[in-house]
């Protein structure tokens, strides 16, 4: 059901939030602050040589000028650091997907990540000054030392302090994204292509010679990654292991093994599932998904059904653009069942925009019953350009076979 908004509220809203743009000239006046420790650095340096040249630069000296001149680079890698998170956290997005120079930690940077980072960058600021005291000891006061070492304690543990409120903050980020999380329908309610059983559940046919272990051991779980998992809104816990690797007819387990590691989504790749029904590609998706959420990253899973919903609800709320932007949180979608469902050109188009939204930005896992080649029978015209997308940077996997549960029935009529 849509939600009914009060359009004076809405503008009222909007206006404030585009009171934002009013930090912008701070952080350009950063960039002017960031020019005058270019100078000043180049004039230490100069001074340096020139002491070092004519004879007159003694060991203490060099050791001092030396460390200004650390010190000035670490109060210009502050500027950077305030002047790029700062203004990519409370003013804009700023549009570096796929530069090559685009640096780790700008694509998760938020309030509490930048607090950190600030933190430790002044402890490390503070360690130089210090340093330059203790090492020019005989023109410094014990006043001074002493100071100087209060002050530095007192940054170390403001810092240790930040660090430690930074984890439940971003726990309790992960529950309230979990609650706004597509809610998933429970499994008796709709067909699940993750309706694998485990081997534990099944009893081996004697017939069939038992094959080593193909996929990756599970990793040891901790609070935090079950946290992360229950907030995926996956409909069913799925593992690698449990993965019945003898029914499809073919499919690449080295891909599977190597995407277990979880290191595409560190790279922001995605991940296209194809088969047809009944081969697992939910109970795969599921299962990457779960070792994503162990290897640090936050997921969300819901079908494409669910995900057309959740982008519609948006759009018709006018807020589409900052519910894209919100996703950004999350670095592995997961979108299931593509094709199932026909999609009208409207829905069709906010698949397009989550797509190319994430792009280079963001990994998604996406399970289709039909190849990427016949998506113009689900997206029409807006497939080429989905699926340019979506695959560029991509390992598709097929699964062959027959329909999982439909062998499982026969198999139940026959005895």
């Amino acid at each position: 059901m849509a939600r009914v908004q009060n359009p004076t509220t809405t503008t009222l809203g909007y206006a404030l939030f585009a009171t934002r743009w009013l930090q912008a000239p701070l952080y350009f006046g950063l960039v002017a602050a960031q020019g005058v420790y270019v100078y000043k650095f180049f004039k230490e340096l100069w001074t340096l040589i020139l002491m070092c040249v004519s004879g007159h630069a003694t060991e203490t000296y060099v050791m001092l000028a030396v460390l200004k001149l650390v010190d000035v680079v670490m109060i210009a890698n502050l500027l950077i650091m305030v002047i790029v998170g700062g203004y990519e956290t409370f003013v804009s997005r700023i549009g570096l997907q796929g530069h090559r120079d685009q640096p780790e930690w700008l694509s998760h940077v938020n309030s509490n990540v930048l607090k950190v980072k600030l933190a430790t960058a002044i402890v490390g600021i503070s360690s130089v000054h210090l340093l330059q005291m203790f090492v020019d000891v005989h023109h410094t006061s014990h006043h001074a030392l002493l100071w100087g070492t209060v002050i530095h304690m007192a940054f170390i543990a403001s810092a240790a302090i930040l660090a430690y409120m930074s984890g439940p903050m971003v726990a309790q980020t992960d529950r309230a994204h979990g609650d706004r999380s597509p809610s998933a329908p429970a499994e008796a309610a709709r067909p699940q292509e993750h309706g694998h059983t485990g081997r534990q559940q099944e009893k081996p046919d004697p017939e069939t010679p038992a094959a080593p272990p193909a996929l990756p051991r599970q990793p040891d779980p901790d609070a935090d990654a079950e946290a992360r998992i229950r907030a995926a809104g996956f409909p069913a816990r799925k593992l690698l292991e449990d993965f019945d690797e003898q029914h499809p007819r073919g499919f690449d387990r080295e891909a599977v093994a190597r995407l277990g590691k979880a290191d595409f989504v560190t790279a922001r790749r995605n991940v296209v599932l194809v088969g047809p029904t009944g081969t697992g590609k939910t109970h795969l998706a599921v299962a990457l998904g779960v070792r994503a959420c162990q290897a640090g990253h936050r997921v969300l899973f819901a079908t494409a059904a669910e995900w057309a919903a959740r982008l519609a609800d948006a759009r018709a709320a006018g807020r589409l653009d900052a519910e894209l932007t919100a996703l950004d949180d999350h670095p592995l979608l997961i979108v299931d069942e593509v094709g199932y469902t026909p999609l009208d050109p409207a829905t069709a188009g906010l698949f397009f925009q989550l797509v190319a939204h994430r792009y280079e930005r963001a990994s998604l896992i996406v399970t289709s019953d039909r190849p990427l080649g016949r998506w113009d029978e689900v997206f029409g015209p807006s497939a080429p350009a989905l699926t340019d997308r979506l695959a560029h940077h991509a390992d598709v996997v097929r699964l062959d076979g027959d329909s999982y549960r439909t062998r499982r029935a026969t198999s139940a009529w026959a005895d």
